[in-house]
């Protein structure tokens, strides 16, 4: 016989809770964060042709879906809880299912976090995920606490930097090409983004603002520095790059770093007197992170080289309807 709406989520899609009171199966999870904590939610969508190409491994791509949701969790500094679970398949593809949610519960189990529910329809191929998290109140990194004088910080992998996401689609589309020894890190920049979850934790309290890297640097820091009312400087011979990418060309380098998107990596501030405090919570999280820039009184934002001089105007960051 063959598999059903419901079949298909029993097979890959249901086990038992432990976190929430009661999970899929009813008309609505039940979630109990602990007495005198935050809720956080957030939901973003991938569609197949925007978010993500057609040959992207199943199993990185249950890894991404769920990545781009705890990369939010993890800019606001919230404890990740559960999520749900929509998802439009154009045809039921067992193998392809089986790879997909493999991807997802290993990110899950990682972070400690349960699928709690959801839907599936038929439809072109377009996942959106809907995650909780928790956190004390007063304590969530936002996008409206940077102060002047403030430094800017990004995280990266150690010995990486930002912008190989980007590097990633151009070698797809043909407009960049890696050395083979670099192709598997720059593609996995692309397809396995790594959230900063432990990182967001570790900066309540030290932080004055945060954001995830999605949309580029200088998008998603225009994003903060609108909501703050201040403006920024950027070193842009600060931001940090990967092997590959400093092979590449200068102006695809810096368009990559600046507007490439799909880092998910975490943009964040806080105060000059703060930096021993920041380099200790990026060792707990295991992660690195460099010193971009600093908050300024002027609005707007201003690329400098590492002498201090303008060097020219910002690139866009990516807007899903002008792109």
């Amino acid at each position: 016989m063959a598999m059903g709406e419901f079949d298909l989520i029993a097979r890959f899609f249901s086990r038992p809770v432990r976190r929430a009171v009661l999970g899929g199966g009813d008309d609505c999870a039940l979630l109990a964060p602990a007495p005198g904590q935050h809720l956080a939610v957030s939901s973003d969508m991938l569609v197949e042709g925007r978010h993500f190409l057609s040959t992207v491994p199943p199993l990185r791509l249950g890894h991404k879906a769920l990545a781009v949701n705890l990369s939010d969790l993890a800019a606001c500094g919230a404890e990740p809880l559960a999520f749900t679970l929509a998802l439009a398949l154009p045809r039921l593809d067992e193998p392809w299912l089986g790879e997909f949610a493999r991807g997802l519960y290993d990110l899950a189990d990682a972070h400690g976090v349960e699928l709690v529910g959801g839907d599936t329809t038929a439809g072109p191929l377009n996942i959106c995920i809907t995650v909780f998290g928790q956190l004390p109140p007063g304590q969530a990194l936002r996008r409206d606490g940077a102060r002047v004088g403030d430094v800017l910080w990004v995280s990266h992998p150690a010995g990486g930097g930002i912008g190989d996401a980007r590097l990633a689609l151009e070698c797809f589309r043909g407009q960049a090409r890696v050395g083979d020894a670099d192709w598997p890190g720059v593609r996995a920049a692309m397809e396995m983004p790594q959230p900063r979850v432990a990182l967001g934790l570790a900066l309540r309290g030290i932080a004055s603002s945060a954001i995830d890297l999605s949309d580029g640097l200088v998008g998603d820091l225009g994003h903060l520095l609108r909501r703050s009312g201040v403006g920024a400087s950027v070193d842009v011979d600060a931001l940090p790059a990967s092997p590959a990418l400093r092979r590449q060309p200068p102006a695809l380098r810096r368009e990559c770093a600046l507007a490439g998107g799909d880092d998910y990596e975490l943009l964040f501030s806080a105060p000059a007197a703060a930096e021993a405090a920041v380099q200790a919570a990026a060792r707990s999280a295991a992660v690195a992170v460099s010193r971009i820039g600093r908050i300024e009184a002027a609005a707007g934002l201003r690329l400098r080289d590492a002498a201090g001089s303008v060097v020219g105007a910002a690139p866009r960051g990516f807007d899903h309807f002008s792109a």
